[in-house]
């Protein structure tokens, strides 16, 4: 407990550091100016004897303009905004799908739609691009799958499954695979629409994964059982399950770079580490911890809610629904860091080339960590409400989040020394 306090006045201080140097670096320019004087009424003069009614103190102006750290906003959704992806090949295009029953594909410079995807019946909660960013595919919760081609903005493909779970395209190929309620995984060839589905173990696929060699994927399911597949022969190679499998819905899963390693999580509160050649669970992990405001039943157990590799050192972060960022040594399987929110992570994800990890939580904030020293690298607020879904570009100089304030956001991210 003692060690946990003491974390948290270091983190504190941390944000103290970091909220001197962003006031420092941000002297209001005109523009900010008028916009305050937009929002002073000089019509009515108000009571006088009330002078500091109504009037907000230099303070309060302040905190207000620093809460809102994002380059652009994206509005054109009308509900919340569940999904977004980058486009692989430039990074400057994003696809967000939407409560309003749409994608749209928009360029993150200035906000400019340059594709809207209708047609869906329910809220798109996939969206991505193909591995050439040539197509974007858009899927609906009632299982609506629609793929569009980018150039001509014009609808090449279009399928409807049982109630869609994930949607996910292949590294190297026009190959798109998707997960549904009914345990079902699907595979097509775009635009043919040549299918092959995998057989069934009549539960949800909950998330799935095709790996970098392109040749299979890995499929977690409601039961806690996790598949590998062979997606030429369409036979599973591997089955995890029983004692050695997780004992409860998975939530997420992600590999390391060469596909050898496959990280799971699952609403039982456990993480696990899965040799994908040999089909062995070679690692287990979990944390005992406080609850964070979002968090469920009392009686539940800590949810895993993303997990991630890291690309240059052997560290995975394993994030929770009490607000927990862990970070393990892959070799030891030891502990390293434990990074606490205020409120549950729903997503994480590593910085491509160092040892910075991004997690996005029910409080709305985008955070940056690093995983060497366990501190927080740096916050960004702007959003109302929880932040859903975040995509970073390759440089890790630019992150879009997804919120249920109905808006997608742009954030340039500040590159301290490292």
């Amino acid at each position: 407990m003692d060690n946990t306090q003491g974390n948290a006045v270091e983190l504190h201080g941390d944000e103290e550091i970091i909220e001197v140097i962003d006031l420092n670096d941000t002297e209001p320019g005109p523009d900010d100016l008028a916009d305050d004087l937009e929002d002073v009424d000089f019509e009515d003069p108000g009571n006088a004897e009330d002078d500091n009614d109504g009037w907000e103190t230099e303070d309060e102006m302040e905190a207000e303009e620093e809460q809102d750290h994002s380059e652009l906003t994206f509005s054109k959704h009308a509900g919340s905004v569940f999904c977004v992806s980058l486009d692989p090949a430039t990074n400057s295009l994003a696809v967000t799908g939407g409560e309003d029953d749409k994608a749209y594909v928009w360029r993150v410079s200035d906000g400019e739609v340059l594709l809207e995807c209708t047609g869906h019946k329910d809220s798109v909660t996939c969206a991505t691009f193909s591995h050439d960013s040539a197509l974007v595919a858009s899927g609906d919760m009632s299982g609506v799958i629609k793929v569009w081609r980018v150039e001509t903005k014009e609808e090449i493909w279009s399928f409807e499954v049982g109630d869609l779970e994930w949607l996910e395209w292949h590294p190297c190929a026009p190959v798109l695979l998707a997960g549904t309620n009914d345990g079902s995984v699907w595979m097509w060839k775009i635009p043919s629409g040549d299918c092959r589905t995998f057989q069934s173990p009549a539960c949800q696929a909950t998330n799935g994964k095709v790996l970098p060699d392109g040749k299979r994927a890995v499929v977690g399911y409601e039961d806690g059982t996790v598949r590998v597949w062979d997606l030429k022969h369409g036979n599973a190679i591997h089955v995890v399950k029983g004692q050695d499998g997780h004992q409860g819905a998975l939530t997420c899963l992600a590999c390391n770079k060469d596909g050898s390693l496959v990280l799971t999580g699952s609403v039982d509160g456990c993480a696990k580490l899965i040799n994908t050649v040999t089909g062995k669970v070679v690692g287990t992990f979990s944390v005992e911890g406080g609850k964070a405001k979002g968090q469920r039943d009392e009686e539940e157990s800590n949810s895993v809610e993303s997990v991630g590799f890291c690309n240059i050192l052997p560290l995975i972060a394993v994030a929770y629904l009490d607000g927990t960022l862990a970070i393990y040594d892959l070799s030891t399987q030891v502990l390293r860091h434990r990074c606490q929110h205020e409120a549950g992570i729903v997503h994480l994800q590593w910085e491509p080339s160092s040892s910075v990890v991004f997690t996005c939580s029910l409080d709305g904030a985008l955070r940056l960590w690093d995983a060497r020293s366990g501190n927080m690298v740096s916050e960004y607020q702007g959003h109302s409400a929880e932040i859903l879904d975040f995509a970073v570009n390759r440089e890790a100089t630019l992150a879009v989040t997804a919120s249920g304030d109905n808006r997608a956001k742009v954030f340039c991210l500040q590159q301290p020394d490292r």
